[in-house]
């Protein structure tokens, strides 16, 4: 056999292994964009097809993976031998009714709680793929309200710095996935699931100061003790909307090793100050325990942001409150 076709076959043979699918075990339909974490505080994302890129020779030190994805049990393996089809179970558990026997053809009022906008870099959040930013929103009225969309307020950044506070400055381009969750409200923090169904979105530097997400067929009902909706990077997507393989850390080259700074993703998300009550919560998806905490001082949070009393994410909503029968 010619010594270029085996290093050809070798490396097609490679890239077969490093191609891994996440499947449901009944359906054998792929699993989109379940959270792949590795034992020693890493992650990755499986793509819209389920599928991600997993070797020794990428992740040498890793000896495990734990899997999981809204409306499956986790999936907890040993890389030795791993295969190219990794099957999860759906869970048998039914979410909780949160509204019973509304008439979606009742007469309602639209309302809105406006975002918070910024365009000062200083006070953004620098979305990074380990974190989840989930934010509270209480419910003020014992009518049935109904979700209809949820506004992310997004900061662009200027390809000229000194240009940074004009208006009309060229902004860098940028196409990125994020995730979104809604949790129900547990004793302070975010609970248990609202939707087991998976809800991305693509942003682009076209998308202005806000992104709005239409959440309106989702049918998700204010529960009595208000909700929490969530925000995740998920990394950068092609021109196409398909999630590119993205890595939680960049290595840079020191005279002492190799150094790994936390992968910034765009586009930045402005906090604001305008809220008295302190309403975010954040969650680091790849690191043991994947508890909420509050973003507060003394929570072992080091942020710009706390020093400049900047405790929450500004996100807006529009909903409808339907009028008593």
């Amino acid at each position: 056999m010619p010594k270029y076709l085996l290093i050809f076959l070798l490396c097609v043979s490679q890239i077969s292994i490093a191609q891994i699918s996440v499947l449901d075990s009944i359906s054998k339909q792929p699993i989109s964009y379940a959270t792949i974490s590795f034992g020693n505080g890493q992650g990755i994302f499986a793509d819209d097809d389920g599928q991600f890129v997993f070797t020794k020779t990428l992740y040498p030190d890793v000896d495990s993976l734990f899997i999981s994805a809204l409306g499956f049990k986790n999936l907890n393996l040993a890389v030795t031998n791993l295969k190219s089809e990794l099957k999860m179970q759906p869970k048998a558990d039914e979410l909780k009714e949160v509204v019973i026997g509304t008439k979606l053809n009742r007469k309602f009022k639209k309302e809105t709680l406006k975002p918070y906008l910024d365009d000062d870099y200083y006070k953004c959040w620098l979305p990074t793929i380990e974190s989840e930013i989930a934010v509270y929103f209480s419910k003020n009225t014992n009518k049935d309200q109904k979700l209809t969309s949820v506004i992310f307020p997004i900061a662009l950044e200027s390809k000229d710095w000194n240009k940074r506070k004009r208006a009309n400055t060229d902004k860098k381009k940028f196409s990125t996935l994020f995730k979104v969750k809604f949790y129900d409200y547990d004793d302070g923090q975010p609970g248990q699931v609202l939707t087991y169904e998976t809800i991305v979105f693509r942003a682009t530097e076209k998308n202005g100061d806000a992104y709005e997400l239409n959440v309106e067929d989702y049918d998700l009902y204010i529960p009595e003790n208000g909700f929490f909706v969530s925000i995740q990077v998920m990394g950068y997507t092609d021109k196409l909307g398909k999630l590119l393989p993205n890595k939680k850390y960049k290595e840079i080259k020191s005279q002492s090793g190799i150094v790994k700074i936390p992968t910034n993703f765009r586009p930045l998300l402005p906090f604001t100050d305008e809220e008295s009550a302190k309403n975010t919560f954040i969650k680091r998806i790849f690191i043991n325990g994947n508890n909420w905490v509050k973003f507060d001082k003394g929570n072992g949070f080091k942020s710009s942001l706390l020093d400049q009393n900047l405790y929450n994410y500004g996100i807006g909503l529009t909903y409808n409150t339907y009028k008593d029968e």
